[in-house]
Parts: C-alpha cells; sequence; structure tokens
C-alpha cells in the first residue's frame, strides 16, 4: 500500500545500473531561480556512493556495481534542499551526523597542555583564572567534550567589548530590575541568593526563586573554588535582552582588537522590530530566502536553523516573536543578564536550567525499549502556552496552535516522500496523500487539561476550536515510540525527561541550549523546522506509510537509545555543575578591572 498517486515516478535499481548519466538537479529547479548564489556551501559528505562488495543497507545481497547518486544541496542557512534524483536525505542526514559526532568525540582534548591550546586556539586568549581547578572537576567527573563550551564565548564576548566599570554599573541597576534576583559569592564565602526584586505574596515569590535556590545547591561543592561574583539572573521562561547589530558588531570589534568601549560611544536605538539585530545582507532584511519555502528541506545544522535573521519566517512562527508584533526597541547596552533561554537575536546568558533536571532511570514498564513501544503515532500533548491568548495577539500562529491544527487537518492534501526507497534509488518528489487519511494515522496531538493564558471568551473559543485531551501519565505517554519536543513559553524544560524515554525525540525549537554544541541531531534526536514542513517526511521515514511498509525501525531504535545513552552520560547534575563552573570563571573575569591578566596555568 503507497501514500497515493505518485507525482514523479521512482526510477527502480536496474534502471540506475544501466544509467550512463543522472539528470541533475539544476536542470529540474535551476539553482540561480531559486536561492541566492552566495549562500551555497559545499556540501559536508560526497555523493551517495555503494561499492562493490557493500550491502545494500537493507539486509540485501551484496552489490556487484557501483551506484551513485548525486548529492543534496547544503546551505548557509542550515537546511538540506531536496535533490529529487538523490536518495532519501534522511540516510544522508544520519551518516553524515555519525560521521561528525565520532569526529568531536575523537578530537577531545584529554590532557590540560591539550585544554589550554585548543582554548587558545578558539577563542584568542588565555583561560581564567581557576581553569585548572575546572579542569580538575572535569577529570574528577568524567565530564565529556571539555574543549565544546563555544556557548559561553557567544554569550559573554560583547561585554569584552564594554568597560568592566560599565559592566559592574549596568548589573548593580539590574539587580533594582523588577522580577529578578542576584546570585552572589564573597571572598570565601559559598553561593547565595545576595538580593531580589520579586513579588512580595510568598506563594509567588517562592515560586519564582525556585531556581534560583536550586542553582546555589548546585553550586554548592565547586562554591570554594569559584571568585567572588555577583550574577543577575531572570526568573522567567523567555528571553529578554535585545541589541540591535550595530551595538553588537561594535563591542565584538572591540573586543576582538582587545580594546573596550565606554557605553556614552554606543548609538541610541531609534528604530524598533527584531530585524535591526540582523546583519546587512541577511534573507530578514533583503527578503532573499537561502532556501525557498515551497521546497522541501530537512535541518542538517539546528543552530543555524533556529536564527531568524536567517530564516525570518520564525518571527510568524513563534510566540517569541508573534507576541511582540514586528519586535522591540532594542537596549542601548548589552546587559550581563542571565536567563533560561535566549534565541538566536537574543543576548541573555545562558544558564544551565535545574527545572530541567530529572533523573535517569525508570522501572521498564515505564520507559519500555523502543521494540517494546506499542503505538506508532507521533505523540505531543501539554498545555497552550507560547503566547498569550487575547485580542492583541495573533495567537493561532504559535507554535503549539499551529501544531495542535496541522495535526488534526483534514483538509487538502501533502506530499510526502516514499518511505520505502532504498539508499540506492531516487528519492522522487513524493506522493500526494489526502490529509483525512494520513494525519489520524500518524500523529496524536492535542491540547492537555483546560486552556491557559487567556480571557474568559479567548478561552471559550480555544475549546472549540482545537482538540483537548486528559493529562498523560509517564507510563501512558511511554507506549509511544515517537515523540515530539516543542517549546512553550521559553525553553522546553520537558526535553531531558524525553531523551531518557527510549522514545525517538523530534525536536522544534529557536532557543539553543548550554548543551547545543554538545548534542547531535540525527544522531540524538531529530531536528524539525517550526513551519512543520519536514514533520510529515521524517516520521514516514521512521515508522513507515500508513500500512507501516518501508519502516526504518531499527534506525529509529539506535537513534532513540542514543538519546538516551547522551542523556545519561552528557546531561549529569555533575554535567551542569561543569557548564555553569566554568561560566561564572569566565563572567568574574569579565567583569574586572584586571580581566587581561594571565590564567593561574
Amino acid at each position: 500500500m503507497t501514500f497515493g498517486r505518485r507525482t514523479r515516478p521512482l526510477f527502480l535499481l536496474p534502471a540506475l545500473l544501466l544509467s550512463i548519466s543522472i539528470i541533475s538537479f539544476s536542470r529540474v529547479f535551476p539553482v540561480s531561480r531559486i536561492v541566492a548564489k552566495q549562500s551555497l556551501v559545499e556540501p559536508p559528505w560526497t555523493p551517495s556512493r555503494i561499492s562493490a562488495g557493500q550491502k545494500d543497507g537493507l539486509g540485501g545481497q551484496t552489490l556487484l556495481h557501483t551506484i551513485s547518486l548525486p548529492s543534496h544541496h547544503f546551505h548557509s542557512d542550515g537546511l538540506l534542499l531536496l535533490n529529487p534524483d538523490g536518495r532519501h536525505p534522511v540516510y544522508d542526514l544520519t551518516e553524515n551526523a555519525e560521521t561528525a559526532w565520532k569526529a568531536k568525540l575523537s578530537r577531545a582534548s584529554t590532557t590540560y597542555e591539550q585544554l589550554v591550546a585548543e582554548y587558545e586556539r578558539r577563542y584568542g586568549r588565555t583561560p581564567p583564572p581557576g581553569f585548572d581547578k575546572w579542569w580538575k572537576y572535569v577529570q574528577e567527573h568524567n565530564v565529556q567534550l571539555p574543549d565544546e563550551y563555544d556557548q559561553i564565548h557567544h554569550d559573554l564576548q560583547p561585554l569584552w567589548g564594554i568597560k568592566p566599570a560599565n559592566l559592574r554599573k549596568i548589573q548593580a541597576e539590574w539587580e533594582h530590575h523588577q522580577d529578578t534576583y542576584t546570585l552572589g559569592k564573597e571572598e570565601g564565602g559559598p553561593v547565595l541568593i545576595a538580593a531580589d526584586k520579586l513579588p512580595e505574596d510568598p506563594a509567588k515569590r517562592e515560586n519564582l526563586l525556585i531556581g534560583g535556590n536550586e542553582m546555589a545547591k548546585l553550586l554548592m561543592d565547586i562554591g570554594h573554588s569559584l571568585p567572588p561574583f555577583r550574577a543577575v539572573f531572570s526568573p522567567h521562561d523567555s528571553a529578554s535582552i535585545f541589541i540591535n547589530y550595530q551595538t553588537r558588531s561594535m563591542t565584538l570589534k572591540a573586543a576582538a582588537t582587545g580594546e573596550a568601549l565606554d557605553v556614552k560611544e554606543l548609538p541610541v536605538s531609534r528604530t524598533r522590530g527584531w530585524v535591526t539585530a540582523c546583519p546587512l545582507g541577511s534573507p530578514a532584511l533583503t527578503k532573499r530566502l537561502y532556501t525557498p519555502k515551497d521546497a522541501k528541506s530537512f535541518i542538517y545544522d539546528h543552530r543555524a536553523a533556529m536564527d531568524p535573521c536567517k530564516h525570518p519566517s520564525l518571527l510568524r512562527e513563534h510566540g517569541q516573536f508573534v507576541a511582540h508584533d514586528a519586535g522591540p526597541y532594542a537596549l542601548r547596552t548589552p546587559v550581563p543578564l542571565f536567563s533560561y533561554s535566549s534565541s538566536a537575536i537574543h543576548s541573555d546568558i545562558h544558564v544551565t536550567p535545574t527545572l530541567s533536571w530529572v533523573e535517569d532511570v525508570l522501572p521498564r514498564e515505564v520507559d519500555p525499549e523502543f521494540k517494546f513501544k506499542v503505538d506508532n503515532r507521533l505523540l505531543w500533548r501539554g498545555a497552550n502556552t507560547g503566547i498569550r491568548h487575547d485580542s492583541t495577539k495573533e495567537w493561532k500562529l504559535s507554535q503549539r496552535n499551529r501544531l495542535v491544527t496541522l495535526a488534526n487537518q483534514q483538509n487538502g492534501t501533502t506530499i510526502i516522500l516514499p518511505a520505502h526507497v532504498s539508499p540506492l534509488e531516487k528519492v522522487g518528489l513524493g506522493d500526494e496523500v489526502s490529509k483525512t487519511d494520513v494525519n489520524p494515522v500518524l500523529f496524536d496531538a492535542a491540547f492537555a487539561g483546560r486552556p491557559l493564558s487567556c480571557g474568559k471568551s479567548q478561552c471559550q473559543e480555544l475549546l472549540e476550536m482545537y482538540d483537548w485531551r486528559a493529562f498523560q501519565s509517564i507510563s501512558e505517554a511511554g507506549k509511544y515510540k515517537y515523540v515530539l519536543d516543542v517549546d512553550g513559553n521559553g525553553w522546553s524544560s520537558r526535553f531531558k525527561r524525553l531523551m531518557t524515554s527510549n522514545s525517538l525525540i523530534f525536536k522544534a525549537t529557536v532557543y539553543p541550549e548550554w548543551f547545543t554544541d554538545r548534542i547531535q541531531p540525527w544522531v540524538h534526536y531529530i531536528p524539525v523546522k517550526y513551519d512543520y514542513s519536514d514533520l510529515h517526511d521524517s516520521l514516514t521515514f521512521f515508522r513507515g506509510d500508513l500500512s507501516g511498509r518501508g519502516a526504518h525501525e531499527e534506525m529509529a531504535g539506535k537513534i532513540a537509545k542514543a538519546g538516551r545513552e547522551w542523556s545519561k552520560a552528557f546531561w549529569r547534575k555533575e554535567d551542569m555543575v561543569a557548564y555553569m563552573f566554568r561560566l561564572l570563571l569566565e563572567y568574574a573575569r569579565v567583569m574586572r578591572d584586571d580581566r587581561d591578566v594571565v590564567s593561574d596555568l
């Protein structure tokens, strides 16, 4: 059974073996018509090739010929653009990701000398004082990938372009901003909540301080190794600090040359809007997309795919941005504010959210192995968070509202790539299928409980517009082989839990996280575009078509297991401590007048 009428015939294996030439992608879709020429990047791997003596990848016979299919197109926006004359793109995405992950593991520093040399190569400066103590902690607690902390550099580098006295003044002023708390440490003392500007209501105050108390507890064992500092934290889910591209580029340029600006030298923002954070020439400003919206594409670089400057459609697909219309006026200066989540166009400093932490191991009856799970649908269940649902907001555009709409839509058709093609076959353009037939089979997505974040009339509208179900228990959710993770008001705090569940996790997010450099999409989870246009294709590849034909469940189980093992080895409390330890060493240094002092190597 197939999905439906195939819009382009697949070429069978004999035709491939006898073919003298292969139709190039440019003859099907001329590149000059659909992409900005300068956006093309070198493919991270060579065209699909299977040589004599290799298996066909599906348990078939040994091949007697060399088969070569043309490559897909990889763009600097992080997306793979489908070449219908290539093999199914998931083969390439998973194979390349495995190669990249193995390479990252193999080049990790194993001695302090290697670590320092790699640090200096990446960042152009010596490590901060206390770096040797951090390395000792890493060794004692078997923290993996000790070089992969680029997120810290990205977050703090603009601060290097500002005079330390200015930064300390900004930090002190932000201690008085409403809904903040300050973690601090005096010489020889522990890490404590040193100040706060939280509601006087005891219940609200206690709730907003949960993260701060947990963070102080997390740092308890390494507090004696930290220098004195004061750091302002936001207790809320979403990002807060927004500066424009001109300000960011000025601070980065100063930092690169070893200079530091006075904040009076920074321009006052006179134009509002999210796009003011984007560089000239980016799609958000030129309207020239690297990857055409109406072409099939998949994420190969998840960090790049989260960037609204490269993907301006995100500004109309996610509540973080939709809620503020065109966007706010930018702050004049960078602000050293620590937050649970920050998008690619925000400048908050990432932390390890303690609210995300869960233990890894649950009984098998709760989290059975992938092969023993019984439901092949993609599960999503959650609250209607992500945006305030009132008449002043375009809440139907928010990520969770669009997801529930898409998964339950039964009008019209969609095109889905065939799952049953082998690595030796051209994938083609896909099959046209009725949403009435396919969506109920592929998805189980609904809001849980009762509407939130809405006025009385909007709450009633939400009840009537969307599918609402009861909350699921962990054991009920554990029956599903495929689970989707989607942002709420900010970063998704359930990702850690989902990664331990033995299910294959699909993830849609606009928030890079503290672990983004330390995890590999297509090895540990499946990245999903925020228009969800790749969701049918990616899911179908693993679970098969409507009758299950063409399923790659062994591959799905492998990724699900790798994700769980990653969670157990790379997202322990010790890994969270290591990140915060290194972050606070760097932060304390950049705030000091003698920030250029050579570390105690």
